[in-house]
């Protein structure tokens, strides 16, 4: 195997046999001499020289340079070799020494090595081809004759007696001819190929740095979502811990209670055996002087109250706090809410501000992503879609099917509204066209330091302040939800309202001081 390796880096491009006094190009690539002399002569013609491995031009007809290394090599391949019949064919009239002939003459039927091709080639009339072991197969089989013909009507290639023959009125073309065609056409067919095998490439290379973009976040999603279920895990533990605590600690007080009465019991069992005493004495003196018959007597102390704590435990819940665990399942609903935005791994809508609806007095940035009230009237041109009353300014875009979410930075205002509006809006003034403030609107609100949720003036003040400087607004078109996110770590869900949607929706912003930009920029899902 080794030696069959070796054989097909010594053969030449051209002849395809093993080299015979190798000369190099420029370009680096190896050819017996005349093999490449003779691409050489051929190429002289039009002007153009070319490496027939690599096709690299030359301006001029290269010089060749000889490659002696590659001549000790393959004559000591050669002289490894047992039988030197075994590689090729050798020249007819070096008969003293086997010689591997180079070109084989069809015209004389003889095999000629380097030396004696050059008094061949001084003789036109000789055809000259590579080498082969069997120069019938360049013959007619009917004729036995030299096939330099190709009938294109019939395609296939004939002698000369062939064209007087079954061929007559055929149109011939020489071989030489005929030949150049078809290399040409495989020349295209291999630029071809060679253009798809570097557009494949480029495809590859950037499959390969978009496989690496993608593993470099991969690893920064696996420590998120590590570090967001070892979180999840110690807060769900907690609740269950909570709960059941909650759920022993029920059954453990109406066991304390079974022990109060088995007690309050038997101090009533001690009384009536007293008493049953005093009952049975014949010395009234002896009954008359006991001096704590008025505790014996007295059989009522806290019966109202053991009643009571007896028909709660009866009666509340079947002596669960079922308040107590209707806020834990809350609570697991809020904490499985945060794991679902957590995992809203795609990019943020892309919002763009549309300075078309903006209040005059604010000002729109040259990218459209930031917001900020202005001390001065910009007299914005007068359009339908423009807000008259409340600083307010909405999205470009609309959205009317799938799941969105933007964020905003609100840190730069002490005043603000996010959420998303239908187009249909009022944009004229009063109530009906504020964020939050009617049917058309959904709002997260920040006033006087207080935090708020409205819709349809219907406003829910939120327990907590916000307590980073960013926002989250997340879209559920098909599902009919709005929900609004505190960024902090771990995100807080705040509210989430619930309808359903009867026209697109825009993102909307209300600046009453300072300004609110737009973060990220990427299409959502």
């Amino acid at each position: 195997m080794a030696s069959a390796n070796l054989r097909a880096e010594l053969e030449c491009s051209v002849c395809l046999n093993i080299y015979t006094d190798p000369v190099n190009l420029r370009c680096g690539h190896n050819f017996c001499q005349v093999c490449i002399d003779r691409v050489l002569d051929t190429q002289g013609g039009s002007g153009e020289y070319s490496c027939p491995e690599c096709r690299e031009k030359f301006q001029d007809r290269p010089a060749l340079q000889r490659n002696i290394t590659l001549r000790n090599i393959v004559e000591n391949f050669l002289s490894a070799q047992p039988d030197h019949e075994d590689f090729g064919v050798f020249c007819t009239h070096c008969v003293d020494s086997p010689v591997p002939a180079v070109r084989s003459c069809l015209l004389c039927e003889v095999y000629l090595c380097d030396k004696h091709l050059r008094v061949h080639k001084k003789s036109p009339e000789h055809i000259l081809c590579d080498p082969t072991l069997s120069m019938e197969s360049r013959k007619c089989s009917v004729h036995k004759k030299i096939l330099e013909y190709y009938c294109t009507e019939d395609d296939t290639c004939i002698c000369v007696y062939c064209m007087i023959g079954g061929h007559t009125g055929h149109k011939m073309e020489s071989l030489g001819e005929i030949s150049k065609r078809k290399k040409e056409t495989l020349r295209n067919v291999l630029q071809k190929l060679l253009t798809k095998i570097e557009d494949t490439e480029e495809r590859v290379q950037s499959l390969q740095e978009h496989r690496r973009k993608v593993e470099e976040e991969a690893a920064g999603y696996t420590e998120r979502v590590t570090v967001l279920f070892r979180d999840l895990r110690r807060r769900l533990e907690n609740l269950e811990k909570r709960v059941l605590r909650e759920i022993s600690g029920r059954a453990e007080q109406i066991s304390i209670s079974i022990r109060d009465l088995e007690i309050k019991k038997e101090e009533l069992s001690r009384k009536m055996r007293h008493i049953e005493e005093l009952c049975n004495m014949t010395d009234p003196l002896t009954v008359l002087q006991e001096s704590d018959t008025g505790d014996l007597c007295d059989t009522e102390d806290g019966d109202n109250e053991d009643r009571e704590r007896h028909e709660k435990l009866l009666h509340d819940g079947g002596g669960l706090d079922v308040a107590g665990i209707s806020h834990a399942l809350h609570t697991l609903s809020d904490i499985i809410t945060e794991v679902n935005v957590d995992f809203y791994i795609q990019g943020a809508a892309d919002i763009l501000l549309d300075v078309n609806t903006a209040h005059n007095y604010l000002h729109i940035s040259d990218d459209r992503k930031t917001v900020s009230m202005s001390d001065r009237k910009l007299n914005h041109p007068e359009t339908p879609e423009r807000f008259q009353d409340y600083p307010q300014v909405l999205s470009s875009q609309s959205f009317s099917s799938g799941r969105h979410y933007w964020e905003v930075d609100v840190g730069g205002s002490d005043g603000w509204k996010v959420g998303m509006c239908y187009p249909s809006i009022d944009r004229r003034g009063g109530d009906q066209s504020g964020i939050g403030w009617n049917k058309k609107s959904w709002g997260l609100i920040r006033y006087n330091n207080q935090y708020r949720v409205r819709h349809d003036s219907n406003k829910i003040l939120l327990p907590t302040n916000i307590s980073s400087n960013r926002v989250r607004i997340d879209l559920d078109f098909e599902a009919g939800r709005i929900s609004f996110y505190d960024l902090c770590d771990p995100i807080r869900h705040l509210h989430t309202f619930t309808t359903t949607f009867t026209e697109p929706l825009h993102a909307g912003i209300c600046v009453g001081r300072g300004c609110i930009k737009i973060c990220g920029g990427n299409q959502g899902m």
